[in-house]
């Protein structure tokens, strides 16, 4: 059974990642506004994935017998100063999301909840990649600057991304 304290973690958490869903989305539309539309599928299938992050945790807070409360979303920014923004942003808000992983794995190694520290090592690489990956596109688009078929390269190689539920990963 979840301590009170490990279980309002995993809510936070819970919520926190359909906020980054949104965050994704709304970057996504900002892409789409600049007609950029392989960087608005870059980040619709980003948007996905923090769906599936948000369902991982949700399942296993059920599967411990725990329950969900569901808190209002906030709304996310829709506005940036150009796509090296969005990258930076979209980076940033990675480095917020380990952070919060940290910390749940901190709550769980506190506690002894072996079977969280579990499902956490799952999420703890997952971030590795998630800000590698953050970060590489951010050197991309700051390279690319304002050459228009550099960021017509980048948005066709982008519009390649393909959503993969996270039970096939």
């Amino acid at each position: 059974m979840l301590s009170e304290n490990l279980l309002k973690a995993l809510n936070d958490q819970v919520n926190y990642e359909l906020y980054s869903s949104y965050v994704y989305l709304a970057m996504a539309g900002y892409c789409e506004d600049m007609d950029l539309s392989g960087f608005a599928n870059y980040f619709r299938v980003q948007a996905k994935e923090e769906l599936d992050h948000a369902m991982k945790f949700y399942d296993y807070v059920y599967q411990k017998n725990g329950s969900i409360e569901l808190e209002k979303v906030n709304k996310p920014q829709t506005t940036f100063d150009g796509i090296v923004d969005v990258f930076q942003k979209g980076y940033e808000h990675e480095q917020t999301v380990t952070k919060k992983i940290y910390y749940l794995s901190d709550i769980a190694y506190e506690e002894r909840e072996h079977s969280t520290i579990s499902l956490l090592k799952w999420f703890i690489d997952e971030q590795v990649e998630e800000e590698n990956n953050f970060n590489m596109l951010l050197k991309k688009v700051r390279r690319a600057g304002d050459n228009q078929a550099a960021l017509y390269l980048l948005d066709d190689e982008l519009a390649k991304r393909v959503y993969t539920p996270i039970t096939a990963q």
